[in-house]
Order: structure tokens, then C-alpha cells, then sequence
């Protein structure tokens, strides 16, 4: 155990070659993209399906309207090589969640910061479990390392950010929440994928139907994989001829060890630093598509976090301040970008990286987050993204979001106003921008 923690701690903390990888994209939401998930099925390699019939709206849906709809997939489930025992014992057997539809219709009221974003995740309780856990399951994890390259500090990051390591996989019967969100017209293309695919995963008997729970969005297991992903990346680690994320906690870290390996992992790297910035610094630099060496991040003042230097390097990386300049400030590599087509969020990614950190016997932050950053409404968001929009600046199309494309337009404002172009929505911009917050 201790000989491994020096290992990670070397790879996560020192100034080596190794410790310095790349850079990442944007945007949210879950594990798996309707991309990945629709087209060349790699368990049967069909063809892709083709659009389902026209449903109901969820929002009219009766009982009659649904059995209509689930008699369509049983239809289409036999032209996809369904087996008429999984047709019959789970999905004709599904039954509308109308739970699952107000889940999937809910829009956060408010954003969220990133301390409160973080500091929900990244507890001491959480970083002691998963040191407790690791010495549990210093074998297997030892041994998933070996074969795919990820170290375990990072897979315990991920169980323990998903379901909290195990304690809570989701309760819904997975039938039933894609059947439902299927039989919607909201995201009826992305969700009959995935429905036909949990029937696959039912068919290979790897788990009963009514085994299968999860989210209210489909997601399973230890690791929450979509069933396009459990087809795609899931492994028998325990040699029992089944893919069991539920109940084997083998499967479950091989696979998710086997997931990340497949998004491009580089097993040498780290997936991030915190940093220091100069008083003096142009904010206007961060952002993950700008990305820059180590040498020229250095020469910019970038510092680590305890004012060390950066190594003079040519390996690249992009700098995110995810709570404006006056919270912490992180350089981001190539496995920050592979944490992030696991689940398309910056707060996330980072909260998978210094989660993995402090399990492996780091420290915590040494800038912490401010906690007195305004709460925007949606509305408020999109008053936000009008106004830059007017003012010529390019926030795209109003959606409530405050994404990577608004935090970069309201750079542009600040700057244009002399202040500090963090890309931060404090106070004091918000008014310039006739928003009022409490």
C-alpha cells in the first residue's frame, strides 16, 4: 500500500516529465454522448435504429398512450435480435414513471458555484473512506492498475463521486425510467438507444430486470454507466461469465479502469495542479481552448500552488478559474479532458482530480473557493447572455447556462471596462449589466 501511495504521489505531486500532460473541452452532462451511444453498436454491430414513431407527450400521456408506445418497442426490439423471453419478462412488463418525467424536465433553479459545487464533494469523510478503501481493496485495485494503466486513487474518485462507493446506485427499475423518458418526445431518439441497449444487457444475463435499477435517467451500478457504455466498456473481472456493475466490485472498477483507458488515459499523467497566479495576470488567457507550454504558462508568473516553478516544459495545458480570480486557479492536462468526456462538467472534472489527490495523501486546496459568490436564477443567466449579445459580444443563444462560451464573453466585457477579465460573475458586473442579485 505504502509503496503505491509514493508511486501516486510522485506522478500527482512531484515536477517530473510525466507529471504534465494536455487539455480539455466543454460542456455538460452524462457519461455517455447520444454519439457514442446510437451508432455501430459494438455488442451486435448493427445498424443504427432508426428514429422511433412519433410518441406522446409525456405531459398528456395516459396509461393506453403508453402501453401504444411500449407495444412500438416490443416491435422494434424484435427487429433489433431482442429475445422474445426479455421482451415479454421486462419490457412489456415496463410501466410509466411519471417521477422519472418531472426528473427529466427539471431545470436547476439556480446555478450553482463552485464551492458549493465542491465543497458537497470533496469532504474529509469522502478523501477518509476512500483511503479506507483502497487498503480494503489494495489487490484488485493494484492489479486494475497494472492491466489499464489508471491508478486506484483515481477510480476511487470516480465510485465515490457517482454513488458514493456503493451506497446508493439509484432506485428506479432501469426499464421502466428509459421505457418512460422513451416514450417522451423530449429526448425520445437518445432514450430508445438506450432502452434497446438495456434490453441487450438483459439478453447477455448479466443482470435480471428486476435487478436492474439506477437513476431516474438510466444510469447503473457502481460506476453509473448508460447501458450504451456498460455494451461498450463493461468487463467480467471476476470471472463469473457476467458483467455484474451492481454486485461485483471487480467488474465494476475494472470497467470503469477499462472506460478510461478507451477515452485515451495516459497512465504516467496527472490529470491537473493547483497554481498561483501574479497579480498582473490576463485573465483573458484562461479558458480550456487556449491552451499553452509550461514554459510559456511560466513565463506568464504561473506558479504551483506553494509558489514553487513550474517545470520549463513544452508539454501543454489550459488554465480554468472556475470562481473568478479570487479562488483557487488550476493548469489542466490531457486526462482532465478524458475526466470530462466521463461526464461533460469543469466543476466535476476538477472534483475528480482532488479528490484523487487528497486520497493519495495530498493536501487540500490552498486557495479555497469564496463562498459568497451570487446564486444566479436562470432568467438572470439569460438576461446575462442578452445583454452581452446586444452589446456585440458573443454569449451565444440565451439558455440559462453559464457555460465556458457566456464566462468568455463576460472576459471580453470586463476587460472593455477595465476590470479584472476573469470571466467571473461577481457583484459589481452583474450591475454594469443591469442584473441585480441579493
Amino acid at each position: 500500500m505504502m509503496n503505491t501511495l509514493r508511486h501516486f504521489l510522485t506522478i500527482a505531486c512531484c515536477s517530473s516529465l510525466l507529471s504534465c500532460a494536455q487539455a480539455p473541452a466543454p460542456a455538460e452532462q452524462s457519461a455517455v454522448t447520444p454519439a457514442a451511444a446510437i451508432n455501430n453498436n459494438p455488442a451486435t454491430g448493427r445498424q443504427a435504429l432508426q428514429p422511433a414513431a412519433p410518441k406522446p407527450v409525456a405531459a398528456t400521456m395516459s396509461a393506453a398512450d403508453f402501453s401504444a408506445c411500449i407495444n412500438h418497442f416490443s416491435s422494434l426490439a424484435k427487429t433489433q435480435g431482442i429475445s422474445a423471453n426479455t421482451i415479454n419478462n421486462s419490457l412489456a412488463k415496463a410501466n410509466l414513471n411519471q417521477r422519472v418525467l418531472e426528473l427529466d424536465k427539471q431545470q436547476p433553479e439556480f446555478t450553482t458555484t463552485f464551492a458549493d459545487y465542491f465543497n458537497r464533494r470533496v469532504t474529509e469523510q469522502r478523501v477518509a473512506q476512500g483511503r479506507s478503501l483502497w487498503v480494503e481493496h489494495r489487490a484488485l485495485l493494484e492489479r486494475v492498475e497494472q492491466e489499464y494503466g489508471v491508478p486506484a486513487p483515481y477510480l476511487l474518485a470516480f465510485w465515490g463521486l457517482e454513488t458514493n462507493y456503493g451506497s446508493f446506485f439509484g432506485n428506479i427499475n432501469v426499464v421502466d425510467s428509459l421505457a418512460t423518458l422513451a416514450c417522451d418526445t423530449r429526448r425520445s431518439e437518445f432514450f430508445t438507444i438506450e432502452l434497446i441497449n438495456a434490453l441487450r444487457i438483459l439478453d447477455e444475463g448479466s443482470i435480471t430486470p428486476a435487478q436492474m435499477v439506477g437513476s431516474w435517467a438510466g444510469a447503473m451500478g457502481h460506476v453509473q454507466f448508460m447501458p450504451s457504455a456498460f455494451l461498450k466498456h463493461a468487463v467480467d473481472y471476476d470471472g463469473d461469465n457476467k458483467r455484474d456493475l451492481w454486485k461485483s466490485k471487480a467488474d465494476a472498477m475494472a470497467s470503469g479502469a477499462n472506460f478510461l483507458r478507451n477515452l485515451g488515459w495516459q497512465s504516467k499523467a496527472r490529470w491537473g495542479r493547483e497554481v498561483k497566479l501574479p497579480k498582473d495576470f490576463p485573465f483573458l488567457e484562461a479558458g480550456l481552448k487556449n491552451t499553452k507550454s509550461l514554459s510559456e504558462w511560466r513565463q506568464l508568473g504561473v506558479t504551483r500552488a506553494d509558489n514553487s516553478p513550474l517545470p520549463a516544459d513544452e508539454m501543454q495545458a489550459a488554465l480554468l478559474v472556475p470562481a473568478g480570480h479570487q479562488g483557487p486557479a488550476f493548469l489542466v492536462y490531457d486526462n482532465f479532458n478524458v475526466i470530462m468526456r466521463w461526464n461533460r462538467s469543469e466543476f466535476y472534472a476538477i472534483a475528480v482530480g482532488q479528490l484523487a489527490d487528497q486520497i493519495a495523501g495530498g493536501g487540500k486546496l490552498l486557495q479555497s473557493p469564496p463562498e459568497n459568490a451570487p446564486r444566479l436564477h436562470r432568467d438572470q443567466v439569460i438576461a446575462l447572455q442578452t445583454q452581452l449579445n446586444t452589446k456585440g459580444i458573443d454569449a451565444g443563444t440565451p439558455d440559462g447556462i453559464f457555460g465556458p462560451g457566456t464566462r468568455r464573453a463576460l472576459s471580453e466585457f470586463q476587460q472593455q471596462q477595465g476590470m479584472i477579465a476573469d470571466g467571473f460573475p461577481n457583484r459589481e458586473v452583474l450591475k454594469l449589466l443591469g442584473i441585480m442579485v441579493k
